[in-house]
């Protein structure tokens, strides 16, 4: 989607800068889906065109879009006309401000599970035998006392609290929207590198999209893109762009919420309500700052790798598409930095991750043949259970090949039982990821192993009793920290503003 944001800027203002950043992303976009097919996916794109100008326009632009792609495309864009569009999007209005819909144009873009990609990279890390650590907090840095280069950290494990001395040859910064407050504590009048940009997104039942197709906006009133795209079984629909301060646990105002149900209510035929509303989140981007730049939308989303203070590389800035490619400018400079010797060059381009080597779309009919999911009723009674469609597909997207191992604690330890009505994660999936996946909170699985919190806050909450007592059992937890874990998850389900935890005055979308 921000590619073809980025081509009208390099094509309309002959930014070259801006174009290399298109070819780039198009070829880290078709890497990633390659490396983990299981977590990303194509899917097609549609724009609503209201005059004929603007299905030129939008035609022309993504024929172009297509034509820069090259081999890294995806799916040739085409236009569909108003009537093929409705049968396609039957959500969408033929009638928008007093126009007639006089078609669509619709190109292919990429779509992950961000969390489960995360959770996959380090655990791909781990196997090819880097140590993982999690809930770990870099306290102060640890310095050579003749040359004042950093040679390591100061961390502290924030689940026993107790701290530890790391030694490294190179210490890299990468710490998103927060990696100034690294750098500060290296050089305490470090200037700042982040321009910290707000991003909130909201979820809405999986009514509002059809699945397999989204809808995208490229000018709101206030020329700014906003896109509506089914999303692991829900519409997530997004996105603001306004500054913010950096803050561990950011939270969306109304005001933001209101502009997204605004914006797309006007191209929908069906009552956009804020009652609809499952999950609202708001995330901080870190942008790299340009001194020249006027305002966050100016802003490229390139990355910066610099090291202005020796033994600490700082990356910043860049985007999840890119993310691969980023880490490899990183560790080519903490190389440069430490006069490292590698034995290779980087191999990450061609490296598929944990769960991606040999899966194929069709695992989850061997999922759903060859495995029950044992339930256990609230009076103890063991009744086994279909492995229905829903949770096997589930199972083979998020965990891969790996997923027969899910499969088998749901069947072998009676954890077949879905956590929340209508959603098709498992009890077997907490106990998996407390075993092999660092998870180490009730957090950690409802919005860092799954995505429950950010789908749907309600769900999430209902859910949490019964997270709670598995990751116990798994972690030996006493009454106490488990009342300390209900705790620090309702604090933080209380920043996701749903309907249900939202004190709004519901006007115009009743």
């Amino acid at each position: 989607m921000l590619g073809v944001r980025y081509l009208e800027k390099a094509v309309f203002g002959l930014d070259y800068g801006q174009l290399k950043l298109v070819f780039h992303a198009l070829e880290e976009r078709k890497q990633v889906i390659e490396n983990a097919p299981h977590l990303c996916h194509a899917l097609p794109c549609m724009t609503p065109c209201f005059d004929w100008f603007e299905v030129v326009y939008y035609w022309m632009g993504l024929k172009m879009y297509d034509l820069v792609a090259g081999r890294r495309l995806l799916h040739f864009s085409r236009y569909y006309s108003a009537q093929e569009s409705v049968e396609l999007f039957p959500t969408l209005a033929r009638k928008g401000k007093g126009r007639s819909l006089r078609g669509t144009v619709v190109y292919y873009d990429g779509q992950m599970n961000d969390s489960r990609l995360n959770v996959g990279l380090a655990c791909t890390a781990a196997l090819a035998g880097a140590a993982v650590l999690n809930h770990a907090e870099v306290v102060s840095f640890l310095k050579d006392e003749g040359t004042q280069r950093i040679i390591g950290a100061r961390i502290c494990d924030n689940l026993s609290g107790q701290e530890f001395d790391a030694y490294a040859k190179v210490v890299v910064n990468a710490a998103g929207p927060f990696c100034d407050s690294v750098r500060k504590m290296a050089n305490k009048d470090a200037l700042p590198m982040i321009c910290p940009s707000s991003g909130v997104h909201i979820v809405l039942p999986d009514y509002y999209s059809p699945d397999g197709m989204g809808l995208i906006v490229p000018k709101t009133k206030d020329g700014r893109v906003v896109f509506m795209l089914p999303w692991l079984g829900r519409t997530i629909a997004g996105t603001t762009d306004s500054s913010t301060s950096i803050t561990p646990l950011p939270e969306p105002n109304e005001n933001e919420i209101q502009f997204i149900l605004d914006a797309i209510c006007d191209y929908l035929n069906i009552k956009v309500r804020r009652t609809d509303v499952l999950s609202a989140w708001s995330g901080i981007r870190p942008l790299a700052v340009d001194p020249n730049a006027k305002n966050t939308e100016s802003i490229s989303r390139d990355h910066v790798v610099s090291e202005e203070y020796p033994g600490l590389v700082t990356i910043t800035g860049g985007k999840w598409t890119t993310y691969r490619s980023m880490a490899e400018d990183a560790v080519n400079a903490a190389i440069k930095s430490g006069k490292l010797s590698p034995s290779n060059e980087c191999i990450t381009s061609n490296l598929r991750l944990i769960g991606g080597d040999g899966w194929e779309p069709s695992l989850f009919t061997v999922l759903a043949q060859q495995y029950v999911r044992m339930k256990k009723s609230d009076g103890g009674k063991v009744v086994p259970g279909v492995m229905d469609t829903a949770a096997a597909k589930h199972l083979s997207h998020a965990y891969g090949t790996l997923a027969e191992r899910v499969a088998t604690i749901a069947q072998n330890e009676n954890l077949g039982k879905r956590l929340a009505h209508g959603y098709p994660y498992l009890e077997a999936e907490v106990a998996y990821c407390a075993r092999n996946e660092y998870c180490e909170s009730a957090v950690d699985f409802i919005a860092r192993r799954s995505r429950l919190a950010f789908l749907d806050t309600d769900a999430a909450s209902h859910a949490l009793p019964r997270i709670i007592e598995i990751l116990a059992t798994e972690h030996n937890w006493d009454k106490s920290r488990q009342k300390e874990e209900m705790q620090k998850a309702k604090e933080f389900l209380e920043t996701f503003k749903s309907s249900k935890n939202a004190h709004f005055h519901d006007g115009k979308h009743q």
